[in-house]
């Protein structure tokens, strides 16, 4: 097989196995058996520090699986309150219906029929706020996590630049 001049070609990086970022548990294995030092080694830029490079890179995707679960940690939070929303709703109804067995007049159902009517949209309302608050903290969580690294980053790789211009 030829060798590429291109490092993303080579060596370690097409060993990662990039659908696994998805999934916490695999992206953390992978991320442990990944030799860095060997893809530094790849990159032989005069005057550019290309292990402090990867260093920045791990940072990078390190911040990326922190958000990754702190987003998964959010979506299963949401999955169970829907699933608590879901109980109780079934648990309402079943109420409901016996309290409107049990008005006596139609006119009776009928007013039964309408303020039960109210409070299970009043509930839905609540219920729908409450799952897009929760969605809005974790995904909020999440993106401020990833802004704040892409800051850092770019002055980190600015540094870098700033100190081999300096060098010469």
């Amino acid at each position: 097989m030829a060798v590429s001049a291109n490092p993303f070609l080579n060596g370690e990086f097409p060993k990662i196995d990039f659908a696994a970022f998805m999934d916490p548990s695999k992206f953390t294995e992978q991320w442990e058996k990944f030799d860095f030092a060997k893809v530094a080694d790849q990159f032989k830029v005069p005057g550019l520090d290309a292990q402090a490079l990867v260093e920045y890179q791990k940072r990078n995707l390190e911040v990326f699986a922190l958000a990754n679960k702190i987003a998964l940690e959010g979506a299963q939070a949401l999955i169970s309150r829907q699933a608590e929303f879901v109980r109780k709703g079934v648990e309402d109804a079943s109420k409901a219906l016996s309290e409107l067995n049990a008005a006596g007049t139609p006119q009776d159902k009928l007013l039964k029929q309408a303020e039960l009517a109210k409070a299970v949209y009043e509930a839905a309302v609540a219920n729908l706020q409450e799952l897009t608050e929760m969605a809005s903290k974790s995904n909020g969580e999440a993106a401020n996590l990833l802004s704040t690294r892409v800051s850092e980053s770019f002055g980190e790789f600015t540094g870098e630049i700033k100190k081999t211009a300096k060098k010469k």
